[in-house]
């Protein structure tokens, strides 16, 4: 890809003010699909099903075959819109989507356009610093998802270039909302920010509503980031571009940064800025076009002939309205009092996007301070060196568990580390790593002894410094038995054993 132009950030800022929008599609978990009775794979029973095996004739948009809404699907729906500030139309309407894709069997997707279910809300996001911007809401909307091509050859992995492409009809009509935000000013220099605290806003909410497993690394959660700049003091939007699919929090941040740089090194030359879709490049941190972005009208959308308007009633409106939990941001107060973190303890884990994962982990019988201590430090180092999303390298219930090894005297913090690595490897559960690797602590004073006395055979004073009230010189030997035990030998016991050692032969 051909090295492109960037103004400095800072630069940038000075000459032109950016303006926000962004486009979450939420895979519901719901057991079954938008509009068929097939399984869903975004329901946590069906995640490693084989290519094509969650259809129906729906999905494959097969002659005669007729969509039936998922009643579980309208309430999720409701839910989220509920939760995101938004009124409930009394009544609104699918309608096709019309445009060609070997995925979409159909050849249109079911959406919703001009009488969406949710519209008109606004969701309180908390910046790092504790600062709230309130982010409007247009819409949230329900459709189905699209299946899946992956392109064989080439060394892009996308369609040009490719030697063939396969298609997989199972994610073909899961169930999706997709909210909407209307315009977004005034972010300025916090904008890359701003992006990400949405996303990561968005994720709260639908997994506090328990509508969605929220995993950006599978498709669960998927941004479509807007960015348009516009000179200083102007009052006409820029032409904005969208960068599709971003699959993780991070990668927002940089993707709209890095589009800040683009379009405002372009329209400094005197270019104009291709109003297209862009694709994210992870490992160079670039976006490159991908498609001119069509208009409402090129969709071609008419009202869904086979279905009927959804109605909800006020009744189930109201029923759903009392069973939301708490907003993200009185949830965090809450949580950050009662788990007795500092202000800067509590920045580390919102920061890092791992409230969800700290709770969860806390749940599963970890302490808070074990819970933060495992997900801020080492995950996020591993995660940070193999350009991954934290939360995909271990489950809460893992890392509880591995606590639990420690506290019980199982393994060292060293050794844990160790079994860590092999449960993010995909080796099992900490117990299962633990086996396989032989990592557990040697219980068994006989081999902690025969090392001891080794040890002291090769420094033979030590036992005599001891005597004498250097209770200090036993750490030589300490760190000889815990090397020769290959980190294997709790160091407390090994102390103890070497002082009776010394009391013996005084």
């Amino acid at each position: 890809m051909a090295k492109v132009a960037l103004m400095d950030f800072d630069k940038a800022l000075e000459l032109y003010e950016p303006v926000l929008g962004f486009e979450v599609h939420v895979e519901l978990n719901t057991r079954t699909k938008m509009f068929s009775a097939a399984p869903n794979p975004a329901h946590e029973e069906n995640h490693d099903a084989a290519p094509n095996t969650l259809v129906a004739p729906v999905d494959m948009g097969l002659p005669g075959a007729l969509p039936v809404v998922n009643e579980e699907a309208v309430r999720f729906s409701i839910s989220l819109g509920l939760a995101l500030g938004c009124s409930i139309a009394p009544s609104s309407r699918f309608a096709r989507k019309n445009y060609f894709y070997p995925d979409l069997g159909k050849n249109y997707q079911i959406s919703q356009y001009d009488e969406p279910i949710a519209f008109e809300g606004e969701v309180e996001v908390e910046l790092t610093d504790g600062t709230i911007v309130t982010v409007p809401i247009e819409r949230a909307h329900m459709e189905e998802d699209a299946g899946k091509l992956t392109h064989v050859g080439g060394s892009t992995g996308r369609i040009h270039g490719a030697e063939y492409s396969l298609v997989d009809y199972n994610r073909a009509g899961v169930p999706l909302v997709e909210i909407v935000t209307k315009p977004i000013f005034g972010a300025e220099e916090r904008a890359p920010e701003l992006a990400a605290a949405y996303v990561r806003t968005i994720r709260d909410i639908v997994l506090s509503l328990g509508i969605s497993e929220a995993r950006m690394e599978r498709g669960n959660l998927r941004c479509d980031a807007n960015v348009s700049l516009r000179p200083r003091g102007a009052e006409k939007l820029g032409t904005r571009t969208e960068t599709k699919n971003v699959n993780s929090m991070r990668s927002v941040e940089r993707a709209v940064r890095y589009e800040i740089q683009r379009q405002a090194a372009i329209l400094a030359a005197g270019g104009t800025i291709t109003q297209e879709t862009r694709h994210w490049h992870e490992d160079t941190g670039a976006t490159s076009p991908g498609r001119p972005k069509s208009d409402a009208d090129d969709y071609r959308y008419f009202p869904e002939p086979d279905l009927l308007p959804v109605a909800p009633s006020t009744e189930l409106i109201e029923h759903l309205r009392t069973q939301l939990p708490e907003p993200p941001a009185a949830h965090r107060r809450r949580l950050k009092a009662q788990w007795g973190f500092t202000d800067l303890e509590f920045q580390d884990v919102a920061n890092g996007g791992l409230l969800a994962e700290v709770e969860a982990t806390i749940a599963a019988g970890a302490s808070p301070a074990a819970a933060r201590k495992w997900w801020t430090g080492e995950l996020t180092r591993i995660a940070n060196a193999e350009g991954r999303e934290v939360s995909s390298l271990a489950t809460p219930a893992d890392v509880a568990a591995l606590q639990k090894l420690i506290d019980e005297g199982t393994l060292t913090d060293k050794l844990a580390r160790q079994v860590l690595e092999g449960v993010v490897a995909g080796e099992g559960t900490p117990q299962e790593v633990v086996d396989a690797r032989g990592l557990a602590v040697v219980s068994d004073d006989g081999p902690l002894i025969a090392a001891i006395d080794e040890a002291l055979a090769a420094q033979p004073d030590v036992l005599e410094k001891i005597r004498d009230g250097k209770v200090q010189a036993a750490g030589a030997i300490i760190g000889a038995v815990m090397k020769a035990m290959k980190g294997q030998a709790d160091a407390a016991r090994v102390r103890e054993l070497i002082l009776e050692r010394a009391a013996a032969s005084a």
